[in-house]
């Protein structure tokens, strides 16, 4: 379920200090209820996901164009991945967070920073750089799920040109298909989360 801009920027993640010249593009409810202690678990999920959005004719087609044009135009290119064009957010954790766990990368992603609450991850290309941030939140009855956010800062007049453009195919085929397969993965390892528990 998509959730106003204000349940991410509300709370007091360590995202804020980090990213604050990122603009949040979205926020998400994601569909894996647990315990109070399960976002690792996700994380996990995330890194080793197969994540191919099987269920979504939508999204398959727009990251095979998304990818082919990226090949053509050079938006993909070395040297404009995080680290390269420019300093990468891990540049920017204080003492705490940087000595912390680190956690996983995964695909074009390389993690910034994990906390028993909160994990970051960032990419960067011709086009944008963007971070995937995850919380793990309460529900108000006993258990806890995740929030997902997307902070992008677009690379000038294009990027931000780019962001517009894609926008309704994100919601129409990307996040539909990733939400469905976030919520199968999270069902199927309940009885792995449930043993790691001693349940």
């Amino acid at each position: 379920m998509r959730l106003p801009i204000t349940e991410h920027t509300s709370r007091p993640w360590r995202i804020h200090e980090i990213a604050h010249d990122f603009r949040v593009e979205d926020v998400w409810a994601l569909p894996t209820p647990g315990g109070p202690d399960d976002l690792a678990h996700l994380v996990k999920q995330f890194a080793t996901g197969e994540g191919d959005y099987a269920d979504s004719p939508v999204a398959r087609a727009l990251f095979a164009v998304r990818w082919k044009l990226g090949a053509l135009l050079g938006w993909d290119k070395p040297g404009t991945g995080v680290g390269e064009r420019q300093a990468g957010l891990r540049d920017r954790l204080p003492a705490d967070l940087r000595e912390g766990l680190r956690g996983p990368d995964f695909r074009k992603f390389t993690s910034v920073y994990q906390t028993h609450d909160e994990w970051a991850a960032e990419m960067s290309n011709e086009t944008c750089r963007g971070v995937l941030h995850l919380g793990w939140v309460p529900d108000g009855s006993g258990g806890y799920h995740a929030r997902m956010a997307v902070l992008v800062k677009p690379n000038g007049l294009f990027g931000a040109v780019y962001m517009a453009g894609i926008k309704a195919f994100r919601y129409v085929g990307v996040y539909p298909a990733l939400l469905r397969m976030i919520g199968r993965e999270w069902e199927a390892s309940a009885h792995e989360r449930a043993a790691g528990r001693g349940a």
